[in-house]
């Protein structure tokens, strides 16, 4: 099966840009140090082995400057190589900024590969989950630095919890011509009881009903260390059936979630959620939306 990963972070410790990897403090994730390590195209081929891999989508990996990183990443794209890694780039920028809309222009400028903007907005009432601690959505600055995006030809990287899907499928109502992708399958964090499962599963269906709306498959790791194919089945199940397959990806999210799974594993747990479907639609979960939803051209020079 052909694979086009919408979700992977490159990085160069060295380069000081992620501190949180220079100095690992358990988190949510659990004890990461094991990833604080370089990663980059050479790294990811050699994880994906013999399987397919036909590209792969970067995602901002919260560096300091987004603009160092990027120029970095533009630095490891081998135009010669196929696949060409990285494909294309979600870039980082904090939209609360006065000069956000700079600092997305001047990475543009960079390279034509970028496609779109991520910035997390986790916020949980438990400091374990919490990301940023602001309510971003609500701010008036990052709304209207937001509204610029489709001016901008940049798409939007939502990584929420599900206690914010009904303010983010708001905002996806405001802004119909922007596209915005949910990030590891809305992060359904709160387990403990039904009520969890129904914020998470209404909310899906609440942003699932914006149709400039679509859902990464990633990421189960980490929110469930000791993740099986039979305890993610239902989330992607449940996820397509809210989407539909036409607005599915699967994907990695390596390396971080090297911390739960070597790289063919995610894959084939993918392939074992969804055997019974069409060859169509595998074509689609496992490639051609990410390359629909991220623009991702021909091999060629762009």
């Amino acid at each position: 099966m052909e694979i086009v990963d919408a979700h992977v972070h490159f990085w160069e410790i060295g380069q000081g840009n992620q501190p949180w990897l220079e100095h690992p403090e358990p988190n949510l994730l659990g004890d990461y140090s094991p990833m604080a390590h370089d990663y980059g195209p050479a790294e990811l081929r050699a994880d994906a082995g013999r399987l397919a891999l036909a590209g792969a989508v970067h995602i901002e990996a919260d560096a300091v400057d987004p603009r160092a990183e990027t120029r970095w990443l533009v630095d490891q794209i081998d135009e010669t190589a196929s696949p060409v890694l990285p494909s294309v780039l979600v870039v980082g920028a904090d939209l609360s900024r006065s000069d956000a809309v700079e600092t997305l222009e001047a990475q543009m400028a960079m390279t034509p590969r970028v496609r779109g903007v991520r910035q997390i907005l986790n916020v949980h009432a438990d400091p374990l989950f919490d990301y940023v601690g602001r309510h971003y959505m609500a701010e008036p600055v990052w709304r209207s630095n937001f509204a610029r995006l489709c001016a901008l030809g940049l798409s939007f990287d939502l990584q929420i919890y599900p206690s914010q899907m009904k303010q983010a499928a708001a905002l996806a109502a405001e802004h119909p011509q922007t596209s915005l992708v949910l990030n590891h399958a809305g992060m359904y964090v709160d387990r403990h009881g039904v009520a969890g499962w129904r914020e998470w599963r209404d909310g899906l269906r609440a942003l699932a009903a914006r149709d400039n709306v679509a859902i990464k498959l990633s990421g189960f790791g980490m929110l469930d260390h000791r993740w099986t194919v039979d305890s993610i089945r239902p989330l992607i199940l449940e996820a397509i059936d809210a989407f539909g397959v036409g607005r599915c990806l699967f994907a990695s999210n390596f390396p971080v979630d090297s911390l739960y799974a070597r790289y063919g594993d995610i894959w084939r747990a993918y392939a074992d959620v969804v055997a019974d479907a069409s060859a169509a639609e595998k074509q689609a979960l496992f490639a051609d939306n990410a390359r629909r939803v991220y623009r991702i051209h021909s091999q060629e020079k762009i």
